[in-house]
């Protein structure tokens, strides 16, 4: 059980952690590097294949056809929508028709590719912040959503906002937020493997 409300503290506490953490910090600053510095833009499929690549094999995200899912981001044309923050443009990333049959949400992936092109503008989605945010709203009631509202990218968008604003961590970008959720979910909701 949690027994630490988020804050100011809080997050400081675990961002300070983030920093420690020469893994992360150094697979973060690889990827910035790829999405912002190499292939900042998403029209080459050599250039979006080798992100989704990299994004699988850093985050685990289970992504068995890499080259349908770079294949589905570069026939959307993502770029202009992506400059102008588009937030529906994570639910479309999300679903990929693999096969030419079945139909997959690649959710947590989408979130997490258009983060690493804006990441102030795009907090990630993962079950640890799933947990997270869940646990709050049931202890606090920071806000009203149902879990699936979790699912559409501007929806969780504005509730990391509202859970911002309840807790007054303003002073924080989401990105920031995003860093102590998902660390704090892995402390208090550890997967049992």
């Amino acid at each position: 059980m949690i027994k630490v409300r988020p804050s100011a503290e809080q997050v400081s506490m675990y961002l300070e952690r983030w920093d420690s953490l020469d893994n992360y910090v150094l697979q973060e600053s690889s990827l910035r590097k790829l999405f912002a510095e190499t292939y900042p833009r998403n029209v080459d499929m050599d250039d979006v294949l080798i992100k989704v690549c990299s994004l699988n094999d850093f985050y685990s995200t289970n992504i068995f056809s890499p080259f349908t899912v770079a294949k589905h981001i570069v026939d959307l044309d993502i770029d202009h929508r992506l400059a102008n923050r588009d937030q529906t443009l994570v639910n479309d990333i999300a679903v990929v028709k693999v096969n030419g049959q079945k139909t997959i949400n690649f959710y947590s992936f989408a979130t997490k590719y258009c983060s690493h092109h804006f990441p102030e503008d795009y907090p990630i989605y993962d079950s640890f912040v799933e947990k997270m945010l869940m646990h709050f709203k049931r202890v606090d009631k920071f806000y009203k959503f149902k879990k699936d509202d979790l699912k559409h990218y501007p929806t969780y968008h504005a509730i990391l906002m509202e859970f911002s604003r309840f807790y007054g961590l303003e002073g924080f970008t989401l990105k920031e937020v995003d860093k102590y959720l998902w660390q704090a979910g892995k402390e208090y909701f550890p997967k049992q493997y």
